[in-house]
């Protein structure tokens, strides 16, 4: 039998939670507009996406996909956020592809655009996993990640009050060899696109430090560390990054597989980090993976399956619910968030739901 055959049946007596609706109105921040994370929606109706949106309890969406020209960013301000205010909000981003044509005055021009792209409307800046892995300067070399050349940028964002969502890393696993000891050897043979072993690629903590020291240079800029602070697998090195960094948030995104298999270490980071995670998805206003997420924030349930599919997406385990109190859970779902995307005087929609 191959393994790509194998579908164990767990015997397992468990106890099954449906949560249709989370307990507190959710602000997502962190989620996606267009192909290939969310589903093309620029091309489909708003009223359908609201539709979806309102039956899986989500209050405001962040889309990441807005880039940084008129053709993309100013289409998603117009489809989207234009003409439903209260409902989105649109992240711009670097077009690191004029480094090679401007040389030593890209960093300045970026930092420019970044005041042109709020003057149009936008919310934020969004930082794709290209900074470390494939920018490269009018040289040809590599950028990395804390390269001072970029402090423009990061400090530009912050006189502007724009949040920078970052993601500089993928999980610990896409940067070791892909062989027998790979614990994502399946998803990494199905996208081989996503292996970043090193060399040739900066080593997975070269990334991940140079993420802390950009954020330790900028305590006025605040920046959201996505999918955990790209660092899920080591809770205690996100922790502390947070402890030094009062400027640092981190989302949850596409991060229940790791955080759901260490569900006792996992709740206790969201306890002690209340005030300083946000809720998140990255996958598409799914009604059905939304689910998924607030059964694990909510409930106790054991040994579940993290994705939509049957065979986990990123790795063969299942997790464990951290049934979170309802004051950190209302943090998580929506006040802290809120304090960084909406007027600070402003209520959810609505009010508690029942499960």
């Amino acid at each position: 039998m191959l393994l790509q055959n194998f579908r164990p049946k767990s015997q397992l007596v468990t106890r099954v939670t449906e949560i249709r609706k989370p307990r507190f109105p959710v602000i997502d921040a962190h989620n996606h507009l267009m192909e290939p994370f969310g589903g093309g929606w620029d091309r489909r109706p708003l009223s359908e996406l609201l539709d979806q949106l309102d039956e899986a309890g989500v209050v405001l969406y962040v889309d990441l996909d807005g880039g940084w020209g008129e053709q993309i960013l100013q289409r998603h301000l117009d489809d989207f956020k234009a003409r439903a205010p209260e409902r989105f909000r649109v992240f711009g981003g670097v077009e690191w592809a004029k480094w090679p044509e401007l040389g030593d005055a890209f960093p300045e021009y970026a930092a420019r655009r970044l005041e042109v792209q709020k003057s149009w409307g936008a919310d934020g800046l969004k930082i794709w996993k290209v900074l470390g892995l494939k920018v490269r300067d009018h040289r040809g070399e590599l950028v990395k990640v804390d390269d001072p050349r970029l402090d423009p940028i990061w400090q530009a964002a912050g006189e502007l009050g724009l949040p920078v969502t970052i993601h500089v890393a993928d999980p610990v696993a896409f940067f070791e060899p892909v062989d027998e000891t790979n614990e994502r050897w399946e998803e990494l043979q199905a996208h081989p696109e996503w292996v970043f072993t090193s060399p040739p690629y900066p080593p997975f903590m070269e990334l991940v430090t140079g993420l802390y020291n950009v954020v330790k240079r900028h305590p006025r800029t605040l920046f959201i560390g996505a999918h955990v602070g790209c660092y899920a697998e080591n809770l205690a090195w996100v922790g502390r990054m947070l402890d030094e960094c009062p400027n640092y948030y981190v989302d949850i995104s596409a991060r229940l597989g790791e955080l759901g298999r260490q569900p006792y270490t996992a709740r206790r980071f969201f306890i002690q980090y209340q005030d300083r995670i946000l809720f998140g998805s990255d996958f598409g206003p799914s009604v059905e993976a939304y689910r998924i997420y607030y059964r694990f924030l909510e409930t106790d349930d054991e040994y579940f399956n993290y994705s939509v599919g049957e065979v986990p997406l990123q790795g063969r385990w299942y997790i464990y619910g951290i049934f979170l109190p309802d004051e950190v859970l209302e943090k998580v779902y929506y006040k802290n968030a809120q304090r960084l995307f909406m007027d600070k005087a402003s209520n959810p929609p609505g009010g508690p739901s029942a499960s």
